[in-house]
């Protein structure tokens, strides 16, 4: 074997394989193969006075998986290490290169945007060496999170009900708790509009005497409706020709956020197609990738995709249909690592692969494929409309637009609102005044800020900068998970339990857990990748800030009381609580540790029939890991049990019991 492949994905290994012939071997290292350990201070894998020195360990699971890449890697005369291009790629490529102790004379890093056969074999046309300050960028990441996040998790199990706690996780959890008290303490103003109508269309009061107007009373409301005639006078007709462009092609978080609006997918399966898409999808006649990586936070696209796309624009929908200019610029907070999400192929349309595709990864790939299309056609063409009626000093508006032309809406248009709103010519009317006899108010309160979508929240967490394109999934899951959340019409709802962690954070940790903290943290690790900021003084200045206030809060944070059953210890007399466990919630003593009581559960005992064997009952139990099954009460001195529930009856061939099996009847022993 002359060259070894080693890539992150098992499902891209044929593929990448197929693109290189015979030369080329690809192994997959499924993900991760080392982490910090637990050992050390506080378990955090991490030497805290020797500038925050990692200890990594093989991962549970990889000892097997490592020891054949070694083997395979002795016999190679070329290594190269291909994994994701972004710094949790380039980490994973540098604990293969530690782990194989490989040198700088026989391995190269090689990146690619596109899992393609020329975007394959440009990307390995030009190895380099690993990015040591992309690795270092990963690496403080990682270890931040494990010291917030062990450190952290610890204070909030002992001192309340909450499992665990974050350096992105509890921000973003704090947005959520903020946002339900601004909706709590709303206290809603009332406000009133007036509306004409005119048959064909409606218009609304606006200004009076030039100057803009609020009716905050229905007494006002009245009182200017008092005042109107039945006759407006047109004042001022104004037609503007508008430009409607066309949105950016997607980042990670516009995808999750348009997937989770019009397909009503939740940030994890969108995110979970996306990666399938990315890795290869069988055509029939060739297995490929068929969009860019999908954690990404650039709007970028490729010169030469840009060219062919622009060629496919005017050969299918003419010249003036191609509008491809340079988009607007990525905020200051964008690594810009590598492209916008696109189709690998313009040519490869949605309808000509959609055979191919299970249901859910059609919906995604039309979605991306359709709006890196219309990002690179020209503007839509709105000609605007709006009239200005006077009546005895106060202004009505009316407004309508007609497309004129569709642009780029010629493909997007299922993605947005395009009606028309029309009004009349008002050049061809008679007279300069115009009849109604119908105006009235309308009542309206003000609204606070809506509680956050899974969209919404992404948006929130990008604007803020805080969490990267690669976490803003993962933070979601963890917040259902531990129940800080709970979920009402799409909309999130902070728990008691994440109301109460939050406000225990704020109260010891106010400094840290806060968005501009986070913000400048993520910025310090951008930093860090370009070589700026040394990684381990970055950690220590954050562990300056961070270990006094655990250690305040440890010794000062009022511990939450345990909720009380209302009975008493049969032991020591005091009250029962509720306490939280590993495998959930248990009864006990409150006098603990000096009493150790805890109430065993009363299990319903479900009898199915008597036991041929003894005198026993076979009821129904449960394994470990909760697998129903049926077994003698007398165990162990009787063992007689079975998977299959028995019927009560026996074989009338070997006297044993018979059971259902699969909608059928059988005997437990011969199987007849």
């Amino acid at each position: 074997m002359k060259n070894l492949v080693i890539v992150e994905s098992p499902s891209k290994s044929h593929t990448i394989e197929k693109y290189l012939g015979s030369d080329y071997k690809v192994l997959s290292s499924k993900g991760h193969i080392r982490d910090l350990a637990t050992t050390g201070k506080f378990g955090l894998g991490v030497d805290l006075e020797d500038n925050f020195k990692p200890n990594y360990i093989l991962m549970k699971g990889k000892s097997k998986l490592v020891s054949e890449l070694k083997k395979e890697a002795s016999m190679a005369d070329n290594i190269i290490l291909a994994t994701d291009p972004d710094r949790e790629g380039e980490a994973i490529s540098w604990h293969l290169k530690e782990t194989l102790k490989l040198n700088d004379d026989n391995y190269g890093r090689v990146v690619f945007n596109e899992i393609t056969e020329p975007a394959i074999k440009e990307a390995f046309s030009k190895p380099r060496k690993i990015d040591e300050d992309l690795v270092h960028s990963q690496e403080s990441r990682r270890i931040l999170d494990r010291i917030i996040g062990f450190r952290l998790s610890k204070l909030m199990q002992y001192k309340t009900d909450g499992k665990s706690a974050g350096r992105v996780q509890s921000v973003a959890l704090k947005l959520i708790v903020d946002r339900e008290r601004e909706i709590l303490t709303f206290v809603p103003q009332e406000y009133y509009t007036i509306e004409t109508d005119f048959g064909d269309f409606k218009a609304e009061l606006k200004k009076y005497n030039n100057k803009d107007i609020e009716i905050k009373s229905s007494v006002l409301a009245d009182e200017i409706i008092s005042k109107l005639s039945n006759a407006y006078n047109i004042d001022n007709v104004d037609k503007k020709l508008k430009n409607k462009k066309s949105k950016p092609p997607f980042t990670t978080s516009t995808l999750t956020q348009m997937a989770s609006t019009k397909l009503g997918y939740p940030a994890s399966k969108t995110m979970a197609i996306a990666q399938k898409l990315y890795e290869g999808i069988n055509l029939g006649d060739e297995t490929v990738g068929l969009i860019s990586y999908m954690r990404t936070d650039s709007i970028r696209l490729s010169e030469i995709f840009v060219k062919d796309t622009c060629a496919y624009i005017k050969s299918n929908y003419g010249k003036e249909y191609v509008g491809y200019t340079k988009k607007a610029k990525s905020s200051d907070n964008v690594q810009d690592a590598h492209e916008a999400i696109r189709p690998t192929s313009i040519s490869r349309t949605p309808s000509s692969i959609k055979k191919y595709l299970k249901p859910e990864e059609y919906k995604l790939y039309n979605l991306i494929y359709t709006r890196t299309l219309a990002s690179l056609m020209a503007d839509a063409k709105v000609e605007a409309t709006s009239v200005d009626l006077e009546n005895k000093g106060y202004i009505f508006r009316a407004t309508g637009q007609v497309y004129v032309f569709d642009g780029y809406l010629k493909v997007y248009k299922e993605f947005e609102d395009t009606e028309d709103t029309l009004l009349p010519d008002f050049a061809n009317y008679k007279s300069n005044v115009i009849v109604s006899d119908k105006v009235e108010k309308i009542q309206h309160f003000t609204e606070p800020k809506p509680r956050f979508s899974e969209a919404k929240l992404i948006a929130e967490m990008e604007e803020l900068g805080i969490g990267r394109p690669s976490t803003y999934a993962k933070i979601i899951d963890v917040l259902k998970l531990r129940k800080y959340v709970t979920i009402k019409d799409k909309k999130f709802y902070p728990t008691e339990t994440g109301i109460n962690v939050t406000d225990k954070l704020q109260e010891f940790f106010s400094s840290i857990i806060n968005v501009n903290y986070t913000a400048d943290m993520e910025r310090e690790l951008d930093d860090i990748a370009e070589g700026k900021l040394i990684w381990y003084e970055v950690l220590d200045k954050f562990y300056k800030d961070f270990e006094p206030a655990l250690n305040d809060a440890f010794s000062n944070m009022e511990k939450d009381a345990p909720e009380e059953t209302g009975e008493l210890c049969p032991n020591c007399k005091s009250p029962l609580v509720i306490r939280n466990g590993k495998y959930g919630k248990f009864v006990a003593c409150s006098n603990y540790p000096e009493c150790k009581y805890i109430k065993k559960e009363e299990k319903e005992i479900i009898e199915i029939c008597d036991c041929p064997n003894c005198d026993g009952k076979i009821v129904e139990k449960k394994t470990k890991k909760g697998k129903i099954f049926y077994g003698c009460n007398n165990y162990p001195k009787c063992k007689n049990a079975f998977w299959d529930k028995p019927t009560g009856e026996l074989c009338s061939k070997c006297g044993s019991l018979l059971v259902e099996s699969k909608d059928k009847i059988k005997c437990s022993q011969c199987d007849k």
